[in-house]
């Protein structure tokens, strides 16, 4: 499943920084001037998952194969973008290309590293989501004005949203946080927009920042989508071994890399969940959409598997581990049988039967 998160922000923010640390190793140029990102930089990240190690140990196997989250890293945008300010239009098309948004924004201070305006979260917030903003009425106004003499069209639910939207935008409303009911969220699609894309906030922080946490409060609108980081420190950490990496986090008084926290965001963000398979060939997980049912879910692995499922045999993790195993799970009386009509669980250890 490829899906992917837009990394943005005003220039020199830290996104490439992140950027860096998030794949382990120097892929962007994080030098200190803006618009050093000139064309978008992709890498694709494993999710930090504890389950797997487990059930490979169970199994006997070597290959653990974990899911994954693509992140994009686009160049700083500036107040102005929608009209061509900065590098302009180009990088609102490469968000649009995205399926979900992270904005970094700057809480640090240091005055040897240029940034537009000042050290403000909330306005750097702001700023994109203005420019994003701005853009989406350019495409709801264009849809309004070649349908306002057509009188079917003007009578059309998706002519009435529109309008909708366009009030609500000019508000300042992202599109992804109005109410909107099922038929709504259908015709919205039609329209690409921006700010309908699902997002969370990368708070960079300094390294005392980070260092005390728990006594830290952003002040920013929608505080529980914000993940604080050092992205400085994570991209150091990213270069040492596992045993130096360990050291550091205990010098730091850290317990988790931020970067496990921005990882597991974006893939909730995204709508995404894992389940499991594991074989003496390879213990793995596998992408899919929350809410999938398990033939859904057996597309994932192969497309034909859909389309002649039969049934999935299931264990929860907690089973799976107490009974060593599928074999054990079934002596026990853990092992289910589910249908077609079965919700996944992100807990889920499965083997699908299939006819092919």
């Amino acid at each position: 499943m490829k899906l992917s998160i837009g990394i943005v922000g005003l220039p020199n923010v830290g996104k490439s920084t992140l950027f860096n640390a998030l794949l382990g190793k120097q892929v962007a140029d994080a030098s200190n001037y803006p618009f050093c990102t000139i064309d978008p930089n992709v890498g694709v990240v494993e999710v930090p998952d504890e389950k797997l190690p487990a059930l490979a140990n169970i199994v006997k196997t070597n290959k653990v194969i974990p899911a994954a989250v693509e992140f994009v890293d686009i160049a700083g945008l500036v107040k102005g973008a929608s009209q061509g300010e900065g590098l302009g239009n180009k990088f609102l098309t490469n968000i649009r290309d995205c399926d979900a948004i992270c904005h970094v924004v700057r809480a640090f201070s240091n005055n040897n590293i240029i940034k537009e305006g000042s050290v403000d979260p909330q306005s750097d917030f702001e700023v994109i989501c203005a420019e994003l903003i701005i853009k989406d009425l350019e495409t709801i106004d264009k849809y309004i004005d070649s349908n306002k003499n057509n009188s079917k069209e003007k009578n059309s639910k998706k002519f009435i949203l529109a309008q909708k939207l366009k009030s609500e935008l000019e508000k300042g409303t992202l599109a992804i946080n109005l109410d909107l009911d099922d038929e709504e969220k259908e015709f919205i699609k039609e329209f690409f927009l921006l700010t309908s894309k699902p997002y969370f906030i990368v708070a960079n922080v300094d390294e005392n920042t980070y260092q005390n946490l728990e006594n830290w409060n952003l002040k920013i609108e929608n505080f529980e989508t914000v993940v604080p980081v050092c992205a400085q420190i994570e991209f150091e950490l990213s270069e040492l071994s596992v045993d130096e990496r360990i050291s550091y986090l205990k010098e730091l008084g850290v317990e988790q890399p931020g970067l496990e926290r921005v990882i597991k965001k974006a893939y909730n963000t995204l709508g995404l969940q894992s389940y499991y398979t594991a074989g003496v060939k390879e213990a793995r997980a596998w992408t899919i959409k929350k809410g999938s049912t398990a033939p859904e879910a057996a597309a994932a692995i192969h497309t034909d598997f859909e389309k002649g499922f039969i049934m999935a045999e299931i264990v929860s993790y907690q089973d799976y581990l107490a009974c060593g195993g599928l074999i054990g799970a079934k002596e026990a009386g853990k092992l289910r049988h589910e249908g077609r009509d079965y919700i996944m669980q992100p807990d889920d250890v499965v083997e699908f039967k299939v006819n092919v």
